[in-house]
């Protein structure tokens, strides 16, 4: 299984029998059969009916539509949702409970300090020229990590300010990974101003996506979490989820720029804004799929661990030991 991806103007993705099929400026250029497809990335203006959704959706082929000039998701199909309700009702039931909310989102803060520690230290190994900044990030993230564990009853505010300052001083830290020459300076959007920056925000959408597909096709709520709070027109579940996995999507951007896969002329500019152009745009997407396979592995197989969480939690003591294996899965 596959994504196909559609960055190009004036494509019209038609659908034959069991066959997406493309067409440029009328003529027909491609075959691709849905078996073959898990999911559509279409980024710009691309032409499809409903009939072609409809299709789509039967075969389980998710949809998600990406501004070129901002990158963000515009909209999104996700395919059927699973057949078993009870597993929503059972993380509704967790989200009703403070206590097992407030284990859940520790949880997730815990596994997103950790993961962002192991990746600055992996990369003090590679730059030993960095040390200072990076050894600063780690200090910071580990005094942080300590102060979570000794925090059995923390509330949801503490733990995102517990998170908030975890990501500044992880952010402190990233830049000294990067040449000068490339700007980044830490996280900004929309729009990202420079180099790095546009490349995170385009990895972040689309593993974004690629979590509430797999939240959805688990049976899960995607728009309900237990860190994140609920917001019209977010999935908060999949923002739980994705956070200990940013660093996962820190590094491989690291890769690209340190082995020069995406070099500046695969850049452009307009006023503050940086945008990657077409050219950049096919490196990046193909080099993500070579990289998101394992990735996206893990996030099915989280998601059917906190399937089974939710289960065993229901009716279960709020606050579960972190070594319990459902506590583990939750977060």
């Amino acid at each position: 299984m596959t994504t196909l991806y559609l960055d190009h103007h004036g494509l019209e993705l038609r659908h034959d029998r069991a066959s997406l099929v493309i067409y440029r400026g009328g003529v027909r250029e491609r075959d691709v059969p849905m078996a073959l497809v898990e999911r559509v990335v279409a980024v710009g203006a691309v032409t499809l009916s409903t009939a072609v959704l409809a299709a789509m959706a039967e075969r389980g082929v998710g949809l998600v539509a990406i501004s070129p000039r901002r990158p963000r998701r515009i909209a999104a199909t996700l395919g059927p949702p699973h057949g078993d309700a009870r597993i929503r009702l059972a993380q509704y039931a967790v989200y009703g409970d403070p206590g097992q909310r407030r284990a859940w989102a520790r949880l997730v803060v815990r596994r997103k300090l950790l993961a962002q520690a192991r990746f600055l230290a992996r990369a003090q190994r590679q730059r030993p020229d960095r040390r200072k900044p990076l050894g600063d990030g780690i200090a910071t993230l580990a005094n942080l990590i300590a102060k979570l564990r000794a925090t059995e009853d923390a509330s949801l505010d503490w733990l995102r300010g517990i998170e908030g300052a975890g990501a500044a001083a992880y952010f402190r830290a990233l830049p000294a990974l990067f040449p000068p020459s490339l700007a980044f300076t830490g996280r900004n959007r929309r729009p990202p101003r420079d180099p790095v920056n546009a490349c995170l925000s385009l990895a972040y959408t689309l593993l974004h996506y690629e979590t509430v597909q797999a939240a959805h096709g688990a049976g899960l709520d995607p728009f309900v979490g237990a860190f994140h709070e609920p917001a019209f027109g977010r999935e908060s579940l999949a923002c739980d989820l994705v956070e200990p996995f940013r660093p996962a999507v820190d590094a491989w951007i690291w890769t690209l720029f340190r082995e020069r896969r995406l070099r500046a002329e695969n850049f452009r500019r307009d006023r503050d804004a940086c945008f990657l152009g077409k050219a950049g745009r096919r490196l990046f997407y193909a080099d993500y799929e070579q990289w998101i396979p394992a990735l996206r592995h893990r996030l099915r197989r989280r998601c059917r661990g906190l399937v089974r969480a939710l289960r065993a939690a229901n009716g279960s003591p709020a606050t579960a030991p972190p070594d319990e294996p459902h506590a583990r899965a939750l977060s």
